[in-house]
C-alpha cells in the first residue's frame, strides 16, 4: 500500500472516530440578508405572524440589541408589507439606523416611509428626526460609505436631504426651516444663486411667518452681497442686493437688523459708483464722451455725497465744455 493511500485511510478513521457538530448553514431572505441558522430551525427571531414579530423587534431594540431589532423589523416590512405593523416596522428599521450611528440610511427609511406610508401617527416625529439628521450634516458631519467608512462631508447632499423634507411636506412644522436650511447648505458651497433662490423661496412661501420671512429676505440680501464681492464685479447683482435690503427695511422696520442692512446698502451704492466712475474712465481716455458722461452721471445717482462724485462732476463740467 502506498504512502499516499495510507494516509487517506488514517484521515478517513480519525473523522470516524472524532464526530463533530455541523456549524450553522449560512441562510439568505430577500429582504433580510444573509444570517446563521441552526439546520431544521427557523431561528428565535422568526415569528410566525407579523404581530409577534414587531414585538419581537420592538423588545431588543428596546434591550439595545440594534442589530437583531433591525433584522426582525426589516422581516416584518418585507414578509408583511400591506400589513398595519409595516409602518411601524419601517420607522424601527430607522431607529435602528440611527442608533447604529447611520444617519444617511435612517433618513432614507423615514423616506420611505413618508413616501409609503403617508397616513401613518407619528408623521411630524418622523420629519422631526430627519431634520435633526440633515442638521447634524449641514455642522459638518461626514457621509459614510456603505454606511460605516468616514468619506467627506457633503452640502450638495445635506441640501438635497432638506429638499426632500420640503418636498414631503412643505407646510409641517419644520418645513419652513428645512427651506432656511437648503439657503444655509447653499451658502457653505459658494452657490449664492440658487442659496438666494432658496431664501426668496422662504419668504414668499412663509411669509405669513413674520420671523422665517424677515430671516429669509436678510438672508437673500446678504447672499446677494457675498455674491456682489465674487470675481469679476456684477452691477445687476449689487442692485438685486440693494433692493432686497430695501425690501427688507420697508416690510420690516423694527427689525434690529435694519441699521446694519442701511450700512450695507450705503457699501453697495458706494461700490456701484465706484464701477461707475471706472466705465466713465474707460470710456472718456477712449474719447467716447457721450459714454462717459452717461456713467458719470451714474456716480452721482448711486453716490452723491462722495468724494468719488465731486471729481465725477468737475469731469462732467469738463466734457461738456468740450462737447461745446
Amino acid at each position: 500500500m502506498s504512502r499516499r493511500s495510507l494516509c487517506v485511510i488514517l484521515v478517513l478513521l480519525a473523522l470516524l472516530m472524532f464526530p463533530y457538530t455541523s456549524p450553522a448553514p449560512l441562510i439568505y431572505r430577500p429582504g433580510e440578508g444573509w444570517t446563521y441558522e441552526m439546520p431544521g430551525s427557523k431561528g428565535s427571531w422568526h415569528k410566525d405572524r407579523a404581530k409577534d414579530q414587531l414585538e419581537f423587534a420592538q423588545k431588543v431594540f428596546d434591550e439595545r440589541s440594534y442589530n437583531l431589532a433591525l433584522k426582525a423589523a426589516k422581516r416584518v416590512v418585507s414578509v408583511w408589507p400591506l400589513s398595519d405593523y409595516a409602518p411601524q416596522a419601517q420607522y424601527l428599521v430607522g431607529r435602528c439606523r440611527e442608533a447604529k450611528k447611520q444617519d444617511e440610511r435612517a433618513f432614507d427609511a423615514y423616506q420611505e416611509i413618508l413616501e409609503k406610508y403617508p397616513k401613518i401617527a407619528n408623521y411630524q416625529e418622523i420629519q422631526q428626526r430627519q431634520f435633526e439628521i440633515a442638521t447634524r450634516f449641514l455642522k459638518g458631519q461626514w457621509f459614510k460609505l456603505l454606511g460605516y467608512i468616514p468619506v467627506f462631508p457633503s452640502m450638495e447632499k445635506t441640501a438635497g436631504m432638506f429638499e426632500k423634507l420640503v418636498k414631503s411636506g412643505p407646510y409641517s412644522d419644520v418645513a419652513p426651516q428645512a427651506q432656511m436650511s437648503i439657503g444655509a447648505a447653499r451658502e457653505k458651497q459658494k452657490d449664492y444663486p440658487l442659496a438666494v433662490k432658496a431664501y426668496e423661496t422662504a419668504a414668499d412661501r412663509y411669509n405669513e411667518q413674520k420671523q422665517v420671512a424677515s430671516d429669509a429676505l436678510y438672508k437673500a440680501g446678504m447672499a446677494y452681497n457675498k455674491q456682489a464681492k465674487t470675481g469679476e464685479y456684477d452691477q445687476n447683482i449689487s442692485a438685486q442686493a440693494i433692493a432686497t435690503f430695501n425690501d427688507f427695511a420697508t416690510l420690516y422696520p423694527d427689525d434690529p437688523r435694519v441699521p446694519e442692512v442701511q450700512k450695507t446698502i450705503m457699501t453697495l451704492k458706494a461700490e456701484q459708483a465706484r464701477g461707475n466712475f471706472k466705465i466713465a474712465r474707460f470710456y472718456e481716455k477712449g474719447r467716447h464722451w457721450d459714454g462717459a458722461l452717461i456713467y458719470y452721471n451714474e456716480v452721482l445717482l448711486k453716490d452723491a455725497g462722495s468724494p468719488l462724485a465731486a471729481e465725477a462732476r468737475q469731469r462732467i463740467d469738463v466734457l461738456k465744455q468740450r462737447q461745446n
